[in-house]
């Protein structure tokens, strides 16, 4: 090989512009592994002939060899627009992988595989499987990274709710700030909490600032994050969540509407609806990973609709009625609503007694109200005006608290469902005798 080599060279130095001699030439020193000269010489016929497909795609491999990927891409992009050999689309697949185009580099492969299924590519196969798990990987660590969160908000934050903080400090804080006193007595850190009551009165909130307090993660679970139209995925998904958690200790593990994921049993028809509640069952209890650390919380509207099954020791063991705030709570989250905003000398325990039976929701609401008003006004004037006690009470006048309605379904529950005395903390709210 070396002697047709310098055969070569040397009738190429009687005739330089013979480019089938520098053609065989540039073969022979790509055979031979000399890459760089074969690149040489294929240019060199480009010279000539430009335009030329069966130069440039040895331009291209010879490059290619060399690592010059960039400039490999120049050449068989520039190439592919016009009819290329299907040997030059697939190395420029090959290239489009290196050069980390792994969308273009897929497309340009399965072309090839449609005109030509013989030319599938066993290095090329594992390299576009290996970049598509990755993919795969760093979008599922990424989605999980946006699902966990580190709420900034404590219970300064939360207006009101005394005696549920309470109930929290006791079954979560604690325990997390004083570990080797629960080891001491052989209790775990973790369970689960139930947090029932109208909606609107900051369930969600409090589960948030509860994680916040304790500087835990956070992960807010709706009922989408779960349930899935096709069989088993509803499970596979609630796993998932219980396992994220597990990977993020201490973590509050928070299920908004959690009546829609854990429904009575006995009212369910179908099969699938009972294996979640299972499963859910045994997330909770632990049975195949431990749940040290793992703090779940649940939030319902609709206790009566939630299986027995997790009010059990061990799951939800603490069922904790949030009542709308009582005044000095409600006059705490209008001081809370109102700061940083325009205001007078207010008088909120006048405003507090004007709005029993509000949600924190309501406040909000009548918040709202006011700042529309003083939004008009100031339209007319150009200046901010200052929210008076006055803004506030006739606001009261414009909005009727949305609890009455889940009062009115609640009262039937409490009275001629009540067992347990599960519903007790509503008669108390209502201040009907038991």
């Amino acid at each position: 090989m070396d002697e047709m080599i310098r055969n070569l060279e040397e009738a190429l130095l009687v005739s330089p512009d013979n480019l089938p001699l520098r053609r065989m030439l540039a073969q022979k020193f790509a055979e031979t592994g000399n890459a760089s000269k074969a690149e040489e010489h294929w240019k060199k016929v480009l010279e000539q002939q430009p335009g030329d497909k069966g130069a440039q795609l040895g331009l291209a491999q010879a490059c290619y060899t060399q690592q010059k990927y960039s400039t490999a891409l120049v050449v068989l992009e520039d190439m592919a627009a016009s009819n290329p050999p299907l040997e030059a689309m697939l190395l420029y697949a090959k290239a489009l992988v290196k050069d980390g185009d792994l969308v273009k580099a897929r497309d340009v492969y399965a072309e090839v595989l449609v005109q030509n299924p013989s030319m599938q590519d066993a290095e090329l196969d594992t390299q576009l499987r290996q970049a598509a798990a990755y993919e795969a990987k760093a979008e599922e660590n990424t989605a999980e990274d946006n699902r966990v969160e580190r709420p900034k908000i404590t219970f300064e934050d939360v207006g009101g709710m005394e005696a549920v903080k309470e109930e929290i400090e006791l079954k979560i804080i604690r325990p997390l700030q004083h570990p080797e006193l629960y080891k001491a007595y052989g209790k775990k850190i973790g369970g689960g909490i139930l947090l029932y009551g109208p909606p609107g009165c900051g369930k969600t909130y409090l589960a948030r600032a509860t994680a916040g307090q304790v500087k835990a993660r956070f992960i807010n679970v709706g009922i989408n994050d779960v349930l899935d139209m096709w069989i088993g995925n509803s499970e596979k998904n609630l796993h998932q969540l219980f396992e994220l958690a597990r990977t993020h200790k201490p973590c509050v593990l928070f299920f908004d509407e959690v009546d829609a994921l854990g429904a009575s049993r006995s009212d369910m028809r179908q099969s699938s609806g009972r294996n979640l509640i299972n499963q859910f069952l045994s997330e909770l209890d632990g049975l195949e990973s431990d749940n040290e650390g793992v703090l779940v919380l649940g939030a319902t509207n609709a206790p009566w609709h939630l299986d027995a099954a997790f009010r059990r020791p061990g799951r939800f063991d603490r069922i904790i009625f949030v009542a709308p705030p009582d005044a000095p709570g409600r006059a705490n989250i209008l001081q809370l609503l109102l700061r940083d905003k325009p205001t007078q000398q207010l008088d909120l325990q006048a405003v507090a007694k004007k709005t029993e039976n509000y949600s924190g929701a309501d406040l909000q609401a009548l918040v709202d109200i006011c700042i529309e008003q003083k939004l008009r006004s100031s339209f007319r004037t150009g200046v901010p005006e200052p929210i008076t006690t006055r803004d506030l009470l006739e606001a009261a006048g414009k909005h009727k608290p949305s609890t009455q309605e889940w009062f009115n379904t609640a009262r039937n529950y409490a009275l001629y469902a009540n067992q347990t005395g599960l519903y007790d903390d509503i008669l108390d709210y209502l201040r009907i005798k038991k």
